[in-house]
């Protein structure tokens, strides 16, 4: 079983860190096959599994069927589930709270956007409770509509250094690991090479410690848009429709079920059937 000394080790080994998302059972178990290092249950569930417009709407109650289910399919897998938005907001009790409920869903840690006086406060909580916190840094979803949007972040030196001095206070205040999303790849190793813990790069070069992405953007199974920093592994949503396509047209001209994937009666009982 992984625990946050596991990312530290690889980290201090020089091995890259490979984390995917996952929403589901089965997705989870073949995650935990190929031996990715962790999961996050992200609530880009919101939009992806949901078909929410945005993340926002999304709630910690939702969020901690995923975790559920994703926690039995991926039983020796590190699961950090994210916390929505304002699941963790209004004072550091309401935040500790749910972020519990996570663990007790089958999480192993929690991932909090942000760093700001409230935020440390609540990750020193947590982790004085036993639930480890995942940072995340850069371009935060949570604050988009503050942010105005998208936007790439630390596109400057001061931008960076900004970035870096928010990321050592998350590691003093005991984060296991902080996600750097949507920055140029020399900011992003600039923080990474000033930092003792792990960063797991999302559109952020590969000069972080470890890199995450949505697992249906790589697989093409989510098509509504595709971030220019996803490389798409497969086209699931083709493979799907193909077929599904073909079994539409094979029940429509009875070519299926054929006998091979039909039952039969014996011939005494069709006897019977038929009055005989």
């Amino acid at each position: 079983m992984k625990t946050v000394n596991s990312f530290q080790k690889l980290r201090d080994n020089n091995e890259k860190i490979a984390m995917l998302t996952a929403y589901d059972y089965s997705t989870a178990k073949t995650i935990e096959e190929a031996g990715i290092d962790a999961i996050l249950v992200g609530d880009s569930l919101a939009m992806v599994a949901l078909g929410y417009r945005d993340t926002y709407i999304i709630t910690a109650e939702e969020m901690r069927v995923f975790v559920k289910a994703v926690s039995k399919g991926a039983k020796n897998t590190f699961i950090v589930a994210d916390m929505p938005f304002m699941s963790y907001n209004i004072n550091v009790e309401q935040g500790l709270e749910n972020a519990s409920k996570m663990i007790k869903a089958g999480a192993s840690a929690i991932k909090l956007e942000g760093c700001n006086k409230y935020i440390l406060t609540l990750i020193q909580r947590c982790i004085e409770s036993g639930i480890p916190v995942l940072g995340h840094l850069g371009f935060t979803p949570q604050l988009m509509n503050t942010i105005g949007g998208h936007k790439i972040q630390g596109k400057t030196a001061e931008m960076t250094e900004e970035i870096l001095a928010s990321a050592q206070k998350l590691e003093k205040a005991g984060c296991f690991a902080i996600v750097l999303e949507l920055m140029p790849a020399e900011s992003a190793k600039y923080i990474t090479d000033n930092l003792q813990i792990p960063t797991i790069g999302i559109g952020a070069g590969n000069g972080c410690s470890g890199q995450i992405v949505v697992t249906d953007d790589i697989l093409g199974k989510y098509t509504d848009f595709t971030p220019k920093f996803v490389k798409k592994y497969t086209d699931i949503h083709n493979i799907v429709l193909e077929s599904v396509t073909k079994y539409r047209d094979e029940v429509k001209n009875l070519v299926f079920p054929s006998e091979n994937e039909s039952f039969d009666l014996n011939q005494e009982e069709i006897d019977k059937l038929n009055g005989q």
